[in-house]
């Protein structure tokens, strides 16, 4: 059973004329005959009577309400896909890192919406395998993320690296470890340190850097919001590995000091992450260019000046 087949049908019953479903359907008479016939042949009983006026049988009368609805349902996804297609999304859905959702996104968020209007954006923040997940399970269209190989690596996946930026250390002014320039890796490891949740990408990135130096990580608590780590490191004890764009902001706070660490340094990737079949939506396709444009331009600035002011911010 074909679509254009069901179409022949409704023509036919609905003007009662083979002849007049030709105009409707925009073919020829002897088509529309071959249509029905297939379609009576399919189901094994005769769909008209053929006399002067086509007039439904039984079973013409019996599929007629089923044709229309699926009919009906097929109009209703080609105008939705024409709608996608045109630009015409209910929604943009967005899963982005904090970091990124704190600093750099909001310019590109007002950009977004001055450029489509008619569509809602909706932004949550969460950790990079929690963003990705949701982009897997399609209740995202967008995640902008630390990047992880491991869960980007399948063929439908677009991954675009925004940039890539070390990690440094934040502590309390008064903290031992202030005197340095450049804290060993191997004086980090005293200290009982402030950790993101399961789920971040840093979390993982920084228990991988341990691992590989032979040290051990001292996780005090465990947090998912950089407001958190900078009223935990501000009492004095705890010290916090964060990428340096979650730092941007403390030369403004008189208790929080930043040092870079010794060589090697610990650096991650931020990338944006969508799928092939969702960049032939052109809102998505729109978003994609203004986060390749604004956020590359920001953190290109944002570096630049606090380079080096940050490491030295409280001496």
């Amino acid at each position: 059973m074909r679509l254009e087949q069901l179409q022949a049908f409704l023509a036919v019953a609905e003007t009662g004329s083979f002849q007049q479903a030709t105009h409707q359907c925009k073919v020829t008479q002897p088509t529309i005959s071959r249509q029905i016939q297939g379609l009576e042949a399919e189901l094994g009983l005769p769909l008209f009577h053929r006399n002067s006026q086509a007039k439904l049988t039984i079973a013409g009368e019996r599929l007629l309400p089923r044709a229309r609805k699926i009919c009906q349902e097929w109009q209703n996804a080609t105008a939705e896909f024409a709608n996608l297609l045109a630009g015409k999304q209910p929604e943009l859905c967005v899963a982005s890192i904090h970091s990124v959702s704190a600093h750099f996104l909001p310019p590109v968020l007002q950009q977004f919406c001055a450029d489509y209007p008619d569509v809602q954006l909706r932004v949550t923040s969460l950790g990079s395998d929690r963003a990705l997940k949701v982009l897997k399970d399609g209740l995202v269209d967008v995640a902008i993320v630390m990047n992880n190989r491991f869960m980007t690596a399948s063929p439908e996946m677009v991954v675009d690296l925004l940039y890539e930026e070390p990690v440094h250390l934040l502590m309390a002014t008064d903290h031992p470890l202030a005197q340095f320039k450049q804290v060993p890796w191997e004086k980090i490891a005293d200290y009982s340190q402030v950790v993101f949740k399961d789920g971040y990408g840093m979390q993982r990135l920084v228990h991988e850097k341990f691992q590989r130096h032979g040290l051990t990580l001292k996780p005090a608590i465990e947090l998912n919001t950089l407001d958190g780590f900078r009223g935990m490191v501000r009492q004095g004890g705890l010290v916090a590995l964060l990428p340096r764009s979650a730092l941007l902001d403390i030369r403004n706070d008189a208790a929080l000091v930043v040092r870079p660490t010794e060589e090697p340094v610990l650096s991650r990737q931020v990338a944006l992450v969508t799928t092939q079949d969702r960049l032939s939506i052109p809102p998505i396709q729109h978003f994609r260019g203004l986060v390749q444009q604004l956020i590359k331009a920001q953190m290109s600035v944002a570096l630049l000046l606090n380079s080096p002011s940050i490491p030295a911010a409280h001496e």
